[in-house]
């Protein structure tokens, strides 16, 4: 068998259209990349399903394929419970990231992918390390590598939003969680 040719296939996590921008522009050179769109986090359903939208419609205009899962916030809600109260970047963040990540390993390892990594640390909100660190935790209890990165480095975050403009894509206001939206508006 010749592996010249051989490319992981790499399942990444995505938060949304524009943060999955820059991220798949620096992997598909790298990776076959196939999106997988999990949030349960976000609020209301009328919100996912316009992420979801701008997902779906991001990864047609780049030719990338999209897996996704159903709506359930109660899977948030339970995950979180006792941390509503937690600031905006605290545990409830943490746990909010370590739900989606095991999603995306479990469907990783099911699916045949040889890594899995995320979006979420091209946001200069979200701190690069602690989901590194959850990433690489998760990845050995699944037993698939994870790709730990800061996707913000380079100016990544200001690329997503020139793609984003580029692209005309939606730009959400918050996070994504009915508490992000507490703090956002408070």
């Amino acid at each position: 068998m010749n592996y010249d040719n051989f490319v992981e296939k790499l399942l990444l996590h995505s938060c949304c259209a524009p943060c999955s921008t820059h991220v798949i522009e620096v992997l598909k050179s790298q990776y076959d990349v196939t999106i997988f769109y999990y949030n349960p986090n976000i609020f209301p359903k009328d919100e996912f399903e316009k992420r979801l939208a701008e997902q779906k419609r991001y990864a047609e205009i780049v030719g990338v394929p999209l897996l996704t899962e159903k709506y359930d916030e109660g899977e948030f809600l339970q995950k979180v419970k006792g941390l509503e109260s937690e600031k905006e970047g605290g545990k409830r963040c943490d746990a909010c990231f370590e739900l989606r990540l095991k999603k995306t390993a479990e469907v990783a390892k099911k699916n045949g992918f040889d890594i899995f990594a995320t979006t979420l640390s091209v946001s200069p909100y979200k701190n690069s390390l602690t989901i590194n660190m959850i990433g690489n935790k998760v990845a050995e209890g699944y037993g698939i590598p994870f790709l730990a990165e800061s996707f913000k480095k380079k100016d990544g975050y200001l690329d997503s939003i020139r793609l984003s403009k580029k692209y005309d894509l939606y730009r959400q206001n918050y996070c994504g969680c009915r508490f992000s939206i507490r703090k956002e508006n408070s």
